[in-house]
């Protein structure tokens, strides 16, 4: 059985040998962002899977990257993605839009795509509760963002596999 080290998944049964996951990750913020990747990487590589990641600018471009590569990637399709990024709150209603478009980008992706959509988008109001995201009292989104990716691609196959 293999576990992350935070225990956040039970993988037994779960046949992650040949397991794919996109990680579309923000430059924006990249302080936070690539210790959130860090995060995912750890929880994949503990399990198995193997990963690619793709930067864009910011949060809005995440869906359009998303669905950019599954629409191009031919017969290498990924079992997962999982969206990367930080949104931190300044003076303006701008965090509210950016939030929002993202958020229905991934809902949309989920409604169309074959494969999982991850949301591991932070949506905070300052630095501090960032890094509570990251490692600090709330875990660590990465991680879990990471861990959600894995039971999907589980239960993905699990369906497959009963309606066959």
């Amino acid at each position: 059985m293999a576990v992350s080290n935070d225990k956040l998944i039970d993988t037994t049964g779960i046949r992650l040998k040949d397991a794919f996951v996109v990680m579309v990750k923000t430059e924006w913020n990249a302080h936070v962002t690539d210790i959130l990747q860090e995060g995912a990487i750890q929880v994949l590589e503990e399990n198995g899977v193997k990963h690619n990641t793709l930067c864009v600018p910011g949060a809005i471009e995440i869906p359009f990257a998303i669905k950019h590569y599954f629409e191009n990637c031919g017969t290498k399709r990924p079992d997962a993605f999982i969206a990367l990024g930080c949104v931190i709150k300044g003076d303006t209603p701008h965090f509210d839009y950016v939030c929002t478009g993202v958020m229905q980008g991934v809902i949309r992706l989920n409604l169309t795509l074959q494969v999982p959509v991850i949301f591991g988008v932070l949506t905070v109001f300052d630095q501090m509760q960032a890094d509570e995201r990251t490692g600090g009292r709330h875990g660590h989104k990465g991680k879990e963002a990471a861990a959600a990716a894995i039971k999907m691609i589980s239960l993905s196959a699990s369906i497959k596999k009963d309606i066959s």
